[in-house]
């Protein structure tokens, strides 16, 4: 059953300009050297001074203009808890864990219907998915290095899935059924938390990799409702699901679930089949409403990909993905509405 938490308030306090950003960054669809297991353990719980620094953030608007927020945050709780909850043995040096469990989506009954239509690519390389009718939730890493935002920011699109057909049912020349073509749609703005750049030029932690894009022009979909992210023995058969654009099977729309095989606060460590480009994509999950017989899908998390992590003098890779907590559902709940009044329940 999805549980109701009552959420922090994100508050406004000033905003600021700053100087606009050079866009010279290269894309980088995986991190090296982040905080993995190991070092999550050991990370202080943040006081309500760093929340504050973490969670205030930097919009960068479509002329290349820039702005810092820095906010207050009320009602946090700081969890004192063990930052990891379980400990599993490590895997190989694999993307494809055996098998390669990935589904792709041919059929368009299914590729333009909910939830696999709330799926969008992003112009830089990634996948995002569509969390209100003019916002779409991705990677923080997948627009800005930690330094700089990254080529081709300055003009980022989304591509929202249709297939590719014209009127009266005439399929265009050199396309094939059941492959997706994307209606691109200009980006407005860009909303990233501060503590994404902290994280990386400080070599602490993925936990604030995620970012929020606004479009231009709404679109007329189905979107994806976000939800807090419960523990995994809270989950069924702690199981997740997402889709995104992989790299290596292009133009396609590939579908995986698996489970997760270890948590802290802030993030899921998994061993999804995944290969680059479905980075951003929206993770998901399905319960059941508290007091209906009804079952709903919502965001839990983020995918920050495929990542090699520092543990015990090894390099180890995971999948990693960005748990959307309370204080993280207020921000991006903040950002999609322009206020904390739509945002006290999650």
């Amino acid at each position: 059953t999805w549980h109701l938490k009552k959420i922090p308030q994100i508050v406004r306090e000033r905003t600021f300009s700053l100087d606009s950003p050079k866009f010279e960054a290269k894309p980088k669809l995986e991190l090296n050297t982040v905080c993995g297991i190991e070092c999550q353990r050991k990370l202080p719980v943040p006081s309500l001074s760093d929340l504050k620094s973490l969670l205030s953030y930097e919009t960068v608007f479509e002329n290349g203009t820039r702005t810092l927020t820095e906010v207050n945050v009320i009602g946090a709780v700081l969890d004192p808890a063990a930052n990891t909850t379980t400990r599993r043995p490590l895997r190989k040096k694999r993307q494809i864990y055996g098998t390669d469990s990935r589904f792709s989506i041919y059929d368009k009954r299914f590729m333009t219907n909910f939830p696999f239509n709330t799926a969008v690519k992003i112009s830089t390389g990634c996948s995002g998915i569509l969390v209100s009718p003019k916002h779409v939730l991705t990677a923080a890493h997948c627009l800005h290095n930690g330094k700089d935002y990254v080529k081709g920011s300055k003009r980022l699109r989304v591509g929202l899935m249709k297939t590719k057909s014209r009127g009266n049912g005439r399929k265009r020349k050199g396309t094939s059924d059941g492959m997706p073509s994307f209606q691109w749609t200009r980006v407005k703005s860009t909303h990233i938390p501060k503590g994404w750049f902290k994280g990386v030029s400080g070599d602490i932690a993925l936990d604030y990799d995620y970012a929020v894009l606004e479009l231009k022009r709404p679109h007329k979909r189905k979107y994806m409702e976000l939800g807090i992210s419960p523990t995994i023995k809270m989950m069924p058969g702690s199981m997740i699901h997402f889709s995104g654009f992989d790299n290596d099977r292009s133009g396609q729309l590939v579908y995986r679930f698996c489970s997760i095989s270890d948590e802290s606060n802030d993030l899921f460590y998994q061993y999804c089949d995944a290969e680059p480009g479905s980075t951003g994509s929206g993770i998901y999950l399905r319960l059941k409403e508290p007091n209906k017989k009804k079952w709903k899908r919502k965001i839990i998390a983020v995918y920050s990909g495929h990542q090699w992590v520092d543990i015990n003098g090894e390099q180890q890779d995971y999948n990693v993905a960005v748990r959307i907590t309370p204080l993280k559902y207020a921000q991006i709940c903040f950002w999609i509405h322009g206020n904390d009044e739509n945002c006290t329940q999650g």
